[in-house]
């Protein structure tokens, strides 16, 4: 069973750092473009952090600057690095990658659970 396990989450305060993780876990053919995504309370998920067609990273306009993602192909992992952390980017954190299964599959979006950050003005 294929799984996308996030770590990395917590409690911040305004500027502070933190870095989140999320690895696929489990026996798969092929794994697209990992990225992040956010949720916070009363508002719709957003995409935070991706990588484009040409393997180059983009980001969120409120994030950039601040956010880095970064990736281990070989080790099916996705980091998100964030910087001087204000308030509202107090969320729940998703992680989320397009895979198969096997070589005749499709391709599905897989998602991670979810990890919370918190930031405290």
């Amino acid at each position: 069973q294929v799984q996308l396990v996030e770590s990395g989450g917590g409690l911040v305060q305004y500027g502070g750092s933190l870095r989140l993780s999320c690895v696929a876990s489990g026996s798969l053919f092929e794994i697209g473009n990992m990225g992040w995504f956010r949720q916070a309370p009363g508002k719709q998920r957003e995409l935070v952090a991706w990588f484009t067609n040409d393997g180059s990273p983009d980001y969120l306009d409120s994030v950039k600057g601040r956010f880095t993602i970064s990736r281990d192909k070989a080790k099916k992992s996705v980091y998100l690095q964030m910087n001087t952390l204000k308030p509202e980017d107090t969320a729940v954190y998703y992680c989320q990658a397009p895979l198969r299964l096997t070589s005749w599959s499709n391709w599905r979006d897989y998602w991670g659970q979810g990890t919370q950050v918190t930031v405290s003005s």
